[in-house]
């Protein structure tokens, strides 16, 4: 569209099921790369699919992303009644625990197949998974049933095969929490975790999954602090974790957001939080509450995509191909089948 603005690199919430008149100035102005959508955005179809195409309209890019976090069990932002309830990851890693690794990943690639489906049909083009956080015993329950397994191999399978339906269905994953927060003993949400494992520990283990996938086109960061790798920042905010970790050793080149950066885990205000972010090497921010001040103070530390940034985020839209039509009705009831067999 002819005199659009360049997109920033931020990614930003709203607060109901449509956009106000302030928060319609403000996309204008800022200009967010995407969109993320809450339950608290949810409530007919025919309401989510406008308020996604008022947003495209609103900032004038008919692919600017829109994110929502649909994983499934804890973790599932469109459901009942007009939406189906899917299963955690849990499901699909006891499956294969049980000795049917193939089985648990057809159902992983049907499950994600469906839910591009479920998303696609509003507008949604991405979607915050494949989640390949370990389960360990150790961590905090806010990993729990949304990992695929505590082995790295189980958990890119299942992983990958997730994002393969995805993408299949027109929708772009998320691979998070890079590089792993399944071992923090804290709900980021909250506190900041400390990992005091060794490196070598961890590259062996937490981040063999991300390397694993290091592939996928967009990819979502941890606010956990690896206390061998950098003591004082959490992985977020951490310019040798991500120089280091997430682009060395685990080779991941695709467009990096942060974590939402309203969570607790971080300090500082939200603008201190976003410069951080880049800073450290982040490609796009993270910003999910929808309070208009503070979308605005994270917009005004947020560049115009520009450089390595845009290149990641170009490539990463690159990936939306043509969506392989499935027969609905027929999948899903494979589907339910597949997780009754589980």
């Amino acid at each position: 569209m002819s005199g659009t603005p360049s997109p920033r690199a931020f990614i930003t919430g709203c607060a109901g099921i449509s956009l106000t008149p302030d928060e319609t100035d403000f996309l204008r102005e800022a200009a967010p790369w995407g969109l993320i959508l809450f339950r608290r955005n949810v409530d007919t179809p025919e309401q989510v699919a406008a308020l996604v195409a008022a947003f495209r309209a609103t900032v004038g890019r008919d692919d600017a992303p829109v994110l929502i976090d649909q994983e499934g069990g804890r973790v599932q932002r469109l459901g009942p009644p007009h939406w189906p309830v899917y299963p955690p990851a849990d499901v699909f890693a006891r499956r294969a625990e049980a000795g049917d690794i193939d089985g648990a990943a057809e159902a992983a690639r049907l499950g994600g197949r469906l839910m591009a489906a479920d998303l696609a049909a509003l507008g949604i083009n991405v979607d915050c998974v494949p989640c390949a956080d370990l389960r360990l015993p150790e961590g905090h329950g806010i990993i729990g049933d949304r990992a695929y397994g505590s082995t790295p191999a189980q958990v890119a399978r299942l992983a990958r095969a997730a994002a393969q339906g995805l993408i299949e269905g027109g929708v772009l994953p998320v691979l998070k929490h890079i590089p792993g927060h399944g071992r923090a003993r804290a709900d980021s949400h909250l506190s900041l975790p400390v990992v005091e494992t060794s490196r070598a520990e961890l590259e062996a283990t937490d981040f063999e999954p991300f390397r694993l996938l290091a592939d996928l086109p967009l990819g979502m960061t941890a606010h956990v602090v690896y206390a061998a790798i950098d003591a004082e920042r959490p992985a977020t905010t951490s310019k040798r974790v991500i120089d280091e970790i997430i682009r060395g050793h685990i080779g991941f080149d695709g467009a990096l957001m942060s974590d939402d950066l309203s969570m607790g885990a971080l300090a500082g205000s939200l603008a201190s939080r976003a410069e951080a972010s880049f800073a450290a090497g982040c490609d796009l921010a993270l910003h999910c509450n929808g309070r208009l001040d503070e979308m605005a103070e994270v917009a005004s530390r947020s560049p115009v995509l520009a450089g390595e940034a845009a290149r990641r985020c170009a490539a990463a839209l690159g990936r939306l191909g043509a969506r392989e039509e499935i027969a609905q009705d027929e999948a899903r009831a494979r589907f339910s089948d597949m997780i009754a067999a589980s």
